[in-house]
């Protein structure tokens, strides 16, 4: 496997892990969502909300979109659970069609990031997909440890790459279509 192959694979992990994180928040009772816990955001509604607002950032930076640091300063916070789950998933559809179109010279080409104060950094395409993926199973991972503490159980989420999984995530990425991106062995 070339890393261009693995960070396909990363971006449909994306989706399965916020679609299997989300299904369980869409479970939880009422109040839970918004509630004070103890993380690096002050509740499960901030984290799902920052993990959004940096995607919206640096999928701009990827698709050259030009809204620059506004796509993540100018964002609204979703209330709503659901809502913000679409939303979502939206997002990682993109990325997955953003790493799909790209050809393995594009991980080494620069696209420029917009950092307002330390100005416009030219940052390599493969470097800000990793740095995405690494952002984003970070603070799923806050979500995941606040869960313990609701009505709900924490869903595994690191069940994707390996064959020995495959039937623990199989009508999962056949639902989300990833089934071509699932099989380690291909």
């Amino acid at each position: 496997m070339n890393l261009l192959d693995h960070l396909r694979r990363m971006a449909g992990n994306n989706l399965w892990s916020n679609d299997r994180l989300y299904r369980a928040v869409l479970a939880l009772e009422p109040g839970e969502f918004e509630a004070e816990r103890t993380s690096f955001f002050p509740s499960i509604k901030a984290t799902l909300n920052h993990i959004l607002a940096v995607d919206y950032l640096y999928l701009d930076f990827l698709e050259e979109g030009g809204v620059g640091a506004a796509a993540h300063d100018d964002y609204v916070p979703f209330d709503e659970p659901r809502a913000l789950f679409a939303a979502q998933l939206v997002a990682d559809r993109r990325l997955i069609a953003f790493c799909d179109a790209l050809s393995e010279a594009d991980l080494d080409r620069r696209v420029i990031t917009d950092r307002r104060e330390d100005g416009m950094i030219p940052e390599r395409i493969g470097d800000i997909l990793a740095h995405v993926f690494l952002h984003d199973i970070h603070h799923r991972g806050q979500v995941h440890a606040m869960l313990s503490g609701t009505s709900v159980a924490p869903p595994q989420l690191d069940e994707f790459l390996l064959d020995y999984d495959l039937k623990l995530r199989k009508t999962e990425v056949e639902r989300l279509g990833l089934d071509d991106q699932t099989n380690a062995t291909s």
